[in-house]
């Protein structure tokens, strides 16, 4: 994973990310259609559901749910919700993703079955895709459906146990994503937190009376999307380079 050195480049509002996913209409051998289930570490996302529709499985310490989406549903989870995506037909969804878009820089683990999850070294041997354009397809695949596999153990022990039927899960995740966390404290030290300290920088300087940020305002515009139908883990994504 590259370092991430924004340097002074403009933040989206609240420090977020935001990419176009167009979700995988590959059936599962479960006979569903849709992406990989998978757990945010540090960071929350929401789906602005543009077209098409399906719906979003989530396990929770609280149990499992199904939420449907159809155009202008919006849906947001925290960080610990393990989630997939159920395409109906069509699904296409604008994806907002906290620190940003850490999400979709590495703050992601899926959910393999245990033997693929006990160290970092094992974890991207399963999950590293390979090939080029169609290969990466397969390979696209092949990892959603062995992630497949850990979500449905996961799911029927939740039903069984309780909460404590993701304490091994969640445990080997940390494991997995700790080499990570001094470039994810860069992003959230660059975006989200600094704009949280301008935000009230600028409403002590309104309680004062003044408003010194005011004359430096002006519009941002993010370029065209400078990745077009990446492989991730939902779907194809339309990335957009918010570091730059």
């Amino acid at each position: 994973m590259c370092e991430y050195e924004p340097g002074a480049a403009a933040a989206l509002p609240g420090g977020i990310g935001v990419s176009l996913l167009t979700v995988y209409d590959t059936e599962a051998p479960n006979g569903l259609v849709g992406g990989t289930p998978h757990v945010h570490l540090a960071c929350s996302e929401g789906y602005y559901v543009i077209a098409g529709s399906g719906a979003v499985q989530a396990l929770t310490p609280k149990g499992f749910t199904e939420t449907p989406l159809q155009p202008g549903t919006v849906v947001w989870f925290d960080p610990g919700t393990i989630h997939r995506l159920i395409n109906s037909g069509g699904l296409k969804i604008l994806t907002l993703m906290s620190n940003s878009g850490l999400p979709e820089a590495g703050d992601a683990v899926l959910t393999l079955p245990p033997e693929h999850l006990i160290d970092r070294e094992t974890y991207l041997e399963a999950t590293t895709l390979t090939g080029e354009v169609e290969a990466r397809t397969q390979s696209a695949i092949a990892r959603r459906d062995l992630a497949l596999e850990g979500f449905a153990v996961l799911r029927n022990s939740l039903e069984a146990h309780g909460p404590s039927a993701l304490d091994d899960f969640y445990a080997a995740a940390v494991q997995i994503v700790q080499p990570q966390l001094a470039n994810w404290r860069k992003r959230w030290e660059q975006g989200a937190r600094r704009l949280a300290d301008e935000t009230g920088a600028a409403l002590d300087a309104l309680d004062a009376g003044t408003a010194p940020h005011l004359q430096t305002a002006e519009l941002h515009q993010l370029p065209a999307p400078t990745e077009l139908g990446r492989h991730g883990m939902c779907g194809r994504l339309d990335v957009y380079d918010i570091t730059s």
